[in-house]
């Protein structure tokens, strides 16, 4: 019985870890409140899709690593970070517009923030349980790539959401003026 002891313990660590992880997900899940949050990627008439080796050649390497692969770019990087131009910012995997000017705020993160896309449709969020967290994934809805994650520390009077995108997602096209 002794030499089993230690397999024991270790299982029974486990099992409290395993429902105390999942405690704190469904806790955070309520943090979310009503986001809606899909498991497959919308259906669209107008979806991009590539194949690995075609995502290659549309995208530097870098890009590749966040659109396709989920990466993430670093902090304080973007060129889009202090940009305060009014236009919209784009997909680059697709040139979908995203996000608006208007909607984009400082929030501190050291990655371009918004409160809100140009149209709900056009992303989607997917649950993310990377690195022992919840959070959301924020993807573009017309070609799948990966955006960041959205949290519910933005502006309180603009909803309270905070979409922190990868800037190497988008591009920016500078609204013209009249």
């Amino acid at each position: 019985m002794k030499r089993y002891l230690p397999w024991v313990l270790a299982a029974a660590a486990i099992l409290v870890a395993v429902g105390f992880q999942s405690r704190i997900q469904e806790a955070q899940k309520k943090y979310y409140g009503g986001l809606k949050v899909e498991n497959e990627s919308p259906k669209r008439k107008d979806k991009l899709v590539l194949s690995d080796a075609e995502w290659k050649k549309k995208l530097t390497e870098e890009q590749y690593r966040i659109l396709r692969k989920k990466g993430t770019e670093a902090a304080f990087c973007s060129e889009f970070l202090d940009n305060k131009k009014d236009g919209t910012y784009h997909c680059v995997g697709c040139d979908l517009p995203l996000f608006k000017s208007d909607a984009k705020f400082k929030s501190g993160s050291g990655w371009p923030a918004f409160f809100q896309p140009v149209n709900r449709k056009d992303v989607w969020l997917k649950e993310d349980l990377s690195f022992n967290m919840y959070r959301l994934e924020v993807l573009c809805a017309k070609c799948d790539s990966h955006l960041g994650h959205v949290f519910t520390d933005g502006p309180k009077d603009k909803g309270g959401l905070r979409y922190c995108i990868n800037g190497e997602c988008l591009t920016f096209k500078e609204k013209k003026k009249a």
